[in-house]
């Protein structure tokens, strides 16, 4: 098997603020936190999940509102 490749968004700076996504098998995503610098935990999502999660993001869904 390959080694996991872990990505960031080109939008992220180098300040370790950011989130890590990597595929993770055939059906499997996973979201790190950048400061852990891969010895920390990570969140585990299907292909299904992420999808709706994106949909919703790109709806704005989870823009923060006063």
């Amino acid at each position: 098997m390959d080694p996991v490749k872990w990505f960031k968004s080109s939008r992220s700076g180098n300040n370790g603020a950011c989130v890590e996504v990597a595929r993770l098998g055939e059906d499997a995503i996973g979201v790190r936190d950048t400061k852990a610098r891969g010895q920390g935990p990570f969140l585990t999502f299907t292909q299904a999940e992420w999808d709706v999660f994106i949909d919703g993001a790109k709806l704005g869904e989870f823009d923060l509102t006063d």
